[in-house]
């Protein structure tokens, strides 16, 4: 276990501070979205059958009023699947920008490098080129799985709008 929290930090020196930020960034990004799939598959199924119960146990399922009460509870149920997912979506678009960030602050260590040892000393400019490259990676690396997982979520979410419409059905 030290040995793993031994590479973890050497990886984050080489990377800069910037890889840090973009791991937190990951992290939250992540916990989010296994809090959006234990609604989705846990806390949703019960809220959608009390909805259903709920209108069922209705007398009245064809007047304007009733249409009006079937559409406030699809919105608040689909409110409530939606939750976190544009803060999800905004963490995935900053993902990128921050490894771009990083890519930054590496070449401006390169620079600074040739300005004092010149442009012949590669293993100076190393540590530079490292820290410019790896959070370019990661940030790449976290939005890619970060826009799965959003896809995912946005397209269950649609599902489940289009589940709770037919089950919440209107008497003619």
């Amino acid at each position: 276990m030290i040995e793993f929290l031994e590479a973890i930090r050497d990886f984050t020196e080489t990377g800069g501070q910037v890889l840090l930020v973009i791991g937190l960034l990951i992290f939250v990004m992540w916990l989010l979205i296994l809090e959006r799939a234990m609604y989705l598959m846990v806390w949703h199924k019960k809220a959608k059958s009390e909805a259903v119960a709920s209108w069922t146990a209705r007398s009245d399922r064809s007047s304007w009023f009733a249409k009006q009460v079937r559409q406030k509870t699809i919105s608040q149920l689909t409110m409530r699947l939606n939750g976190s997912i544009p803060i999800i979506q905004s963490l995935v678009a900053l993902c990128p920008l921050l490894g771009l960030m990083g890519t930054v602050t590496g070449m401006i260590e390169v620079f600074d490098v040739m300005a004092i040892a010149g442009s012949g000393n590669a293993r100076s400019m190393a540590s530079g080129v490292s820290k410019a490259t790896i959070p370019t990676m990661a940030g790449m690396v976290g939005a890619l799985s970060g826009v799965f997982a959003a896809t995912w979520l946005n397209r269950t979410v649609k599902s489940e709008r289009t589940h709770l419409e037919d089950a919440l059905v209107i008497q003619r």
